[in-house]
């Protein structure tokens, strides 16, 4: 294992300070300029586009919202963020806070196109890279490797990791948790009761996560203003340790991969997924009018993880956290210890179980939602029943088997396989990158009209090899 975790560690710090963030940030400016910063622009829209109903026993934009801020809104931010802090300092939050504006242009742009090019699924839609790679490109053999990672890094990488999260968050309970049977009854819970959500469907998924997602971040949001209210004499002198971090140039290019540029953009890349290729797989099911609409739609959904959820964290973690990170013991804290550790110093033992609470809530919510993503790639590689049966008590083992994995392990390998199928994705949206643009200039372009719901006709703008949106 540590052999392995040697390599991945090589590998994941070569695509982080030198390739990936790149390509990202290359893609999130590129979409930025051609549609004049929409995801600023229009955003006001978003939240009325998240307004609209679809049709009877369809996905709702609301629902698909949700699904993708399931997936998104993860164990990453609490966990991510704070590691994030700890490892890069306070300016981390900076650059996660850039990496969602100038990401969210990524975002729009790749759920948009999963809407023009979405298939009939039944009585709803399914939908994503792997379609529209195909269906626009031609290239079904790409899409499958990109359905095949997608399912590599969800139903084993991210879920994996979700689930060991979830379990160390009860480490403060029990004295030397890793050699007690802790982890095994609680990963026998956890994916009985994810395996429970798996059988019941994509349409399940939906409904629950419109329920659970919004009770849980409006509760953490909560707390987090209070925690802000409690220590406002301390703003202005954290505010300037997140500037004064941010920009500090000599931390900066003194160690790069562990820098706060880096530290933020990963955590960013990895809580809110903008240009990764998940959240369009939820995307794509939606009942609108217009593909625009859930381009504008998955904005807020980034806007909702880092810019509320992921700062909440960080408000509590530079606002509340113990001084370098140490505990009580005098020893190293990091990840869900330091934000137990910080809600602990304001609200007393009630902190760390709201920390606990929260952890298994954003955890399991993150499950579900991400196999809401695998489900719709299996589908895309085949329809058979006995395959997609194979794949779901697969991905059922895989949670039972993470909550007892190496969690430096378990990150690396999500970065790394997150990393192969953003590239994919990245590709795929510089060559598809005018599509997107004349779709979002359409929608624009009836809404100055005065149409106050616009509705798409692919061949309006030269889109022809689409089943839908005649």
């Amino acid at each position: 294992m540590d052999v392995l975790n040697g390599y991945i560690g090589t590998l994941n710090d070569f695509m982080y300070s030198k390739f990936l963030i790149i390509i990202l940030v290359a893609c999130g400016l590129y979409f930025t300029i051609r549609t004049g910063a929409a995801q600023i622009r229009l955003f006001p829209n978003s939240i009325k586009c998240v307004m609209e109903k679809g049709e009877e026993g369809k996905v709702s934009s609301f629902q698909a919202l949700m699904v993708a801020t399931a997936s998104r809104v993860g164990t990453g931010n609490i966990s991510g963020v704070a590691t994030a802090i700890v490892l890069g300092g306070p300016g981390a939050i900076f650059w996660m806070w850039l990496m969602a504006i100038i990401g969210s242009a990524s975002a729009f742009a790749e759920s948009t196109l999963a809407q023009v090019y979405k298939e009939k699924d039944g009585d709803g839609y399914k939908g994503g890279p792997a379609y529209y790679i195909q269906r626009a490109l031609g290239q079904r053999w790409l899409g499958i490797i990109f359905a095949i990672i997608l399912i590599i890094t969800y139903a084993f990488g991210f879920n994996g990791l979700q689930s060991y999260t979830l379990t160390s968050a009860f480490e403060v309970y029990i004295d030397d948790f890793s050699h007690t049977m802790a982890p095994i009854v609680i990963g026998i819970i956890v994916a009985a009761l994810a395996g429970w959500m798996f059988f019941r469907g994509s349409k399940a998924i939906s409904k629950i996560s419109s329920i659970i997602v919004p009770i849980m971040a409006i509760l953490y949001i909560a707390v987090g203003l209070i925690v802000l209210f409690m220590n406002l004499d301390k703003v202005p002198a954290a505010a300037g340790r997140v500037i004064d971090s941010a920009f500090n140039w000599q931390a900066i290019f003194g160690g790069f991969a562990g820098s706060c540029v880096v530290q933020g953009i990963k955590r960013g890349l990895f809580s809110n997924e903008a240009g990764m290729g998940s959240a369009p797989n939820a995307a794509a099911t939606a009942d609108v009018k217009h593909p625009a609409q859930q381009g504008l739609v998955q904005v807020l959904s980034v806007f909702i993880d880092t810019i509320l959820i992921c700062s909440t964290t960080a408000f509590i973690a530079i606002l509340a956290g113990p001084t370098g990170a140490l505990g009580a013991d005098g020893e190293l804290l990091n990840g869900i210890p330091f934000v137990q550790a910080a809600l602990e110093s304001q609200f007393g033992q009630i902190g760390i179980h709201f920390i606990t609470v929260s952890i298994v809530l954003f955890a399991f919510t993150s499950l579900i939602g991400n196999f809401y993503y695998v489900e719709l790639n299996i589908k895309y590689i085949s329809t058979n029943k006995t395959f997609m049966l194979i794949m779901k008590i697969l991905a059922i083992a895989a949670i039972f088997v993470g909550a007892n994995i190496n969690l430096t392990l378990a990150w690396n390998m999500a970065d790394v396989t997150m990393g192969f199928m953003a590239t994919i994705n990245i590709i795929a949206l510089f060559l598809l990158g005018n599509k997107a643009v004349k779709v979002i200039k359409d929608y624009e372009k009836q809404r100055k009209a005065g149409k106050e719901t616009p509705v798409f006709k692919a061949e309006d703008v030269g889109i022809t090899n689409t089943d839908l949106w005649k």
